[in-house]
């Protein structure tokens, strides 16, 4: 079965890590990159948790990690970090021997894009800022990917930063809504709400099977989300969300998804009251469609495909300490 060779642009902390370990363990996935924007946590930490993935994983260095822009567009960065804690779940590694690409994030998109026209896939699973600059830089890029899948937004439905958006487009709108109009010819985007809430969000109960399952990966799950499903449920959330990790399984499994359809997604720059906001008109407003987005997801599906994941038998490179904890 060929593989999909894909890009996954991430601010790495809780469900993005489970992104990760999804395009490194799937075998439909070619990972070939892993590009770092300014997002949940803080910078330097975020380059840790994605060392850390790759190590649980057994894939310490296999994968580049290129970091990326710092700060958005025009705003200053904000954080989730009420959310995510530091986004490790507590665990650690040495990091004395670590190293990234000495290539830019950006550079890293030009390049890879160019070397391989119209085979790649990139999915976005934090603010857009890299992807943005990047179309700033060539307009062709966009052109050149395959297939763009965006975890961000809300589907004319609530936000998860303010009552109307959603974290991703809320930090950058600007690079958001640059990207929306750079023209890429198959985006797909995997909104907050109501698909998140409704499709990929696991109980307690769920969440817990899962970090039972008694393997290295089982354990780094259960303990990168706790700080997330315990926030989740403090806001009446029903257990651990996971759009990221799915946002990847949709590429690489589209029949995981059951129901989507077209729409011109737009994005707000410049109300401060709905900074970010994700505008999503349907057909019955007659105008261009610029991404699909999808509606509706097996969600005991995508279920037992993280679970999947998670009983895959692996070996860290290195220590990690409080895995066993």
């Amino acid at each position: 079965m060929p593989k999909v060779p894909l890009i996954i642009d991430t601010d790495t902390a809780q469900d993005d890590c489970i992104a990760i370990l999804a395009g490194l363990l799937d075998p439909s996935a070619e990972l070939r990159a892993i590009t770092m924007v300014a997002g949940n946590v803080g910078f330097e930490q975020q380059v840790a948790n994605a060392h850390l993935t790759l190590n649980v994983a057994g894939r310490l260095g296999s994968v580049p990690i290129h970091r990326g822009c710092t700060q958005p567009i025009l705003r200053h960065w904000e954080s989730a970090e009420d959310v995510h804690g530091d986004g490790s779940g507590g665990l650690s590694m040495a990091s004395d021997a670590l190293s990234e690409s000495d290539e830019h994030a950006v550079n890293a998109l030009l390049r890879l894009t160019a070397e391989a026209p119209g085979e790649l896939s990139i999915v976005a699973i934090g603010p857009l800022t890299n992807l943005a600059t990047a179309v700033i830089l060539d307009r062709s890029f966009a052109q050149r990917v395959k297939t763009l899948v965006i975890m961000g937004g809300s589907n004319n439905a609530r936000g998860n930063i303010t009552a109307s958006a959603e974290f991703n487009f809320y930090v950058d709108p600007e690079a958001a809504q640059i990207v929306l109009q750079a023209g890429f010819e198959d985006l797909r985007i995997v909104p907050w709400a109501p698909l998140t809430l409704l499709d990929a969000t696991f109980p307690r109960a769920d969440y817990d099977r899962l970090g039972a399952l008694g393997t290295p990966l089982a354990g780094f799950y259960h303990r990168m989300c706790a700080a997330t499903i315990d926030y989740d449920e403090s806001v009446g959330i029903d257990g651990s969300t996971h759009p990221d990790s799915l946002s990847v399984a949709v590429l690489l499994h589209p029949e995981l998804v059951t129901e989507q359809s077209g729409y011109r997604v737009d994005v707000e720059t410049s109300s401060e009251l709905t900074r970010g906001m994700s505008v999503m008109a349907w057909e019955k407003f007659e105008q261009p469609t610029n991404a699909q987005v999808i509606e509706a997801v097996d969600g005991a599906a995508f279920y037992d495909y993280l679970r999947g994941i998670l009983a895959t038998e692996t070996v860290p490179n290195l220590p990690v300490a409080g895995l066993s904890d």
